[in-house]
């Protein structure tokens, strides 16, 4: 007797339906997934309208006239402009200050015509130097008549 074999198909996996899910599993882990942005100065914006705080805390004000001067008060003392206008010497400056009072408050006054890089340059020392709590000095805007 002869006995026919029967032919095997041969068998066949097809990748590309596989490659589809792990590509639309791969979208849903990139678009479901929280991303930690971390930055080293971290900045408080005070409202431009409100009430003036009754006691406020002693601190460091760096004030930044419209030409991009800077002005240094600390604790209790005038505000005296600085030698030269360099970064090194801002840092310098505020070095002076950090000793024990980086959780005093660190405040900018600048213009409103100042330089950005100005402000930035201050923002950026300040974070370096370790000062945590950085506000920004405001007026509170003039009533219209």
């Amino acid at each position: 007797m002869k006995f026919k074999r029967k032919r095997r198909e041969k068998v066949d996996i097809t990748l590309i339906s596989m490659i589809d899910v792990l590509f639309v599993l791969l979208l849903f882990f990139m678009v479901s997934t929280t991303f930690n942005r971390h930055t080293e100065v971290k900045i408080k914006l005070p409202e431009a309208s409100g009430a003036e705080a009754e006691n406020q805390p002693e601190g460091v004000t760096v004030t930044i006239d419209a030409k991009g001067v800077y002005y240094i008060m600390g604790n209790n003392e005038e505000s005296r402009r600085l030698p030269d206008q360099n970064r090194e010497t801002l840092e310098r400056e505020l070095s002076k200050y950090v000793a024990g009072s980086k959780e005093h408050p660190f405040i900018i006054s600048a213009d409103a015509k100042t330089p950005h890089q100005s402000v930035m340059t201050v923002l950026d020392v300040a974070g370096q130097q370790g000062f945590n709590h950085i506000t920004f000095a405001t007026q509170e805007p003039e009533a219209a008549e």
